[in-house]
């Protein structure tokens, strides 16, 4: 089985930029907050915290008053997130990587992932994910056939946005 990425750009409103923004911004710190978790185990413990270990915090993280906001972005994003963390770690053993480090809001390609639940409706040129109802608005240059995987959405440090599909 063959997979193929097709990146397009996308124009979503204000609300929407809001909401992407809050997805990039939450996975970013779930990422870092699993990151120092698994640190601190392997430094105390000696142990190495698996993604499904990281995975069973987020409700109780979700429930912390301090971390409330993670609520409002979809689930599946902030797991995708603590799978890519446990993958990079798995490099940074397997093939001597670099070791993974802590994101910034700084950091010039910010995104985030989703797993499942993505549609894309050609005709009225919009692209349907999770937390997103009215579909943003999408201009496809080409376009394919097969069963959708992932998507990334990301924006530039220049305010663009773009979403990445594997079909």
């Amino acid at each position: 089985m063959r997979y193929k990425a097709y990146k397009y750009r996308i124009y979503p409103t204000r609300e929407q930029q809001e909401l992407i923004n809050k997805h990039i911004g939450c996975c970013r710190y779930v990422y870092n907050f699993c990151l120092e978790k698994k640190i601190n185990a392997y430094k105390t413990l000696k142990e190495n915290l698996s993604s499904f270990d990281l995975i069973k915090l987020l409700p109780a993280l979700k429930k912390e008053q301090e971390t409330s906001f993670l609520k409002e972005v979809s689930a599946q994003s902030l797991q995708a997130s603590i799978r890519n963390l446990d993958s990079a770690y798995k490099r940074f053993f397997k093939e001597k990587k670099g070791f993974p480090k802590f994101k910034s809001k700084r950091d010039a390609r910010q995104s985030f992932q989703i797993v499942q639940n993505t549609n894309v409706d050609f005709d009225k040129k919009k692209v349907y994910i999770p937390k997103f109802k009215d579909g943003i608005k999408c201009r496809f240059h080409r376009f394919f056939d097969g069963k959708i995987k992932t998507s990334t959405i990301s924006r530039t440090s220049t305010g663009r946005y773009y979403i990445s599909i594997l079909v």
